[in-house]
């Protein structure tokens, strides 16, 4: 189906990583990192996947403004 995440799994999301904890693009690191935190494995490999894709694009965003900034300063 689609790639549509309900508002606990997004609200959740945000607010562990407000609390600085180090997730990055991985998945599989970002599932360890939850680790028996979470109620449900479900729940866990949810808010794992979106927290990945939601560090995937930070970092593509940050690529495209340093290569907009390399072209002003050509």
């Amino acid at each position: 189906m689609g790639k549509i995440k309900t508002r606990l799994i997004k609200r959740t999301a945000e607010n562990l990583m407000k609390e600085d904890i180090d997730f990055s693009e991985d998945f599989g690191k970002n599932k360890k990192l939850l680790g028996k935190e979470m109620p449900s494995k479900k729940v866990r490999n949810q808010i794992a996947g979106y927290v990945a894709r939601v560090k995937k694009r930070e970092k593509q965003e940050e690529k495209k403004i340093q290569e907009s900034i390399e072209a002003v300063k050509k």
